[in-house]
């Protein structure tokens, strides 16, 4: 249990062990229930997550954000405003504020943001599209303030001055030779919604330009012929030259690291959305099939931290790279002619087996996190089967994205757009 515990939150536990942990046993889907008896259950998830995060805010330092929880010293493991976790921890606050409307978590969520406001300048990071995206860009969607369009502006400006006309793409991590080397990792195609936000938000086509730009790069050079990914490229910063690759999070340089993957899926699956150009919907497409139709992909569909681990089945699953799977994989179920079905279904069993009593943590464990075993980095037993902010905000993303697709189906006027 979380440590510290006041009377109003052992309270509030006891209340909602009995409301709440019942409907976090149940599978997300039956052949027997329709839509609309479906999305009652997914709504208490919606609200066990809610709970996690209540009881979560009161193990928090003011000035940090939730990075892990270590088990076996009862320790919530936090960072600073800088890490590139911390947008993730505000961003599933809103998703859960929207959808249950709760004042503690709007609260929350603002005072969270109050801490990355400064990471808008923040020369030195190329993550400021999970550290204010994920934030800032998430409460613009839900309830638009001046303030956040700002600091989303100046972040994107900021991020703007990493890129490169050489090596066409954004500076991934500063080394100590920049000057000779230019590093770019897949992970970083969750900075192009910021660019495409920015390019909306001003018409100034030049983040649009470096957006595209960063992705045929990726594309070219850590997306390998059977659409299976390397995670790490360098470049020549004078010519823009391909130095070498490697697999830094993977388990070797040629195998196929999970959450990499995952990124890559989510990324172009945005391009296509934002670009609605053919080519991006058929590459999202390519790389949804490699996952789909990999034969270690476990029949729950929980990805093992590498697909090519040679321990496999007797290894580690990454819960974080089954929830970016199963959001992207229900968006690109909506844009595919071709395999929407296959993409749907698996999307499906993903959130079922991540909504489970074998991933879902029980009400005040896990330090307020809402899933289990995520796989951090493995090659050096850091963060190794524990929760994980940005498992629990693709997690809760992807459920939003499947509560609208079933109402969508079913001809509700509940628009189906993608959080």
């Amino acid at each position: 249990m979380i440590k510290n515990l006041t009377a109003k939150s052992i309270s509030l536990m006891l209340l909602l062990l009995i409301a709440v942990a019942c409907s976090t046993h149940k599978p997300i889907a039956s052949k027997t229930q329709n839509a609309y008896s479906l999305t009652a259950t997914i709504d208490q998830r919606f609200k066990h997550a809610a709970s996690q995060y209540k009881l979560m805010m009161e193990d928090l330092p003011k000035d940090k954000l939730p990075k892990t929880f270590v088990k076996k010293s009862n320790y919530l493991e936090t960072s600073k405003p800088d890490w590139w976790t911390s947008g993730f921890y505000p961003g599933t606050l809103w998703y859960l504020y929207e959808e249950t409307k709760d004042s503690v978590l709007l609260k929350e969520a603002r005072r969270a943001m109050k801490l990355l406001e400064k990471q808008q300048s923040n020369k030195q990071s190329a993550d400021l599209g999970a550290i204010i995206y994920n934030s800032f860009g998430t409460a613009m969607k839900i309830d638009p303030q001046l303030t956040y369009q700002k600091t989303l502006l100046a972040s994107a400006k900021t991020l703007m001055k990493r890129y490169s006309s050489k090596v066409k793409a954004i500076r991934s991590w500063d080394t100590r030779q920049n000057d000779k080397e230019f590093v770019v990792v897949i992970d970083h195609l969750m900075n192009l919604e910021l660019l495409f936000w920015a390019s909306h938000a001003t018409g100034d086509s030049s983040y649009y330009k470096v957006a595209i730009n960063e992705a045929e790069t990726i594309w070219k050079n850590h997306i390998r012929p059977d659409y299976s990914s390397c995670q790490i490229v360098t470049f020549d910063t004078k010519t823009g030259k391909l130095k070498n690759k490697r697999n830094g999070q993977g388990y070797s340089d040629e195998s196929t690291w999970s959450r990499g993957e995952a990124w890559a899926l989510y990324g172009f699956t945005v391009l296509y959305r934002e670009t609605q150009h053919p080519e991006y919907l058929k590459r999202a497409e390519h790389i949804a099939d490699f996952i789909v139709n990999h034969p270690n992909l476990p029949k729950d569909k929980i990805p093992y931290w590498d697909f090519n681990a040679p321990d496999i089945p007797n290894t580690y699953h990454d819960a974080s790279a089954g929830a970016i799977m199963a959001a992207a994989l229900l968006e690109l179920s909506g844009y595919s002619q071709h395999n929407a079905k296959s993409y749907f279904k698996t999307g499906e069993t993903m959130l079922e087996t991540l909504a489970s009593p074998a991933y879902t943590a029980l009400l005040g464990a896990e330090g307020g996190f809402v899933l289990m075993h995520g796989a951090g980095y493995i090659p050096v037993m850091a963060e190794v089967d524990v929760p994980l902010p940005y498992a629990d905000f693709y997690y809760i993303q992807a459920l939003k994205r499947y509560k609208a697709l079933l109402l969508g189906e079913k001809g509700t006027n509940a628009a189906v757009r993608y959080p």
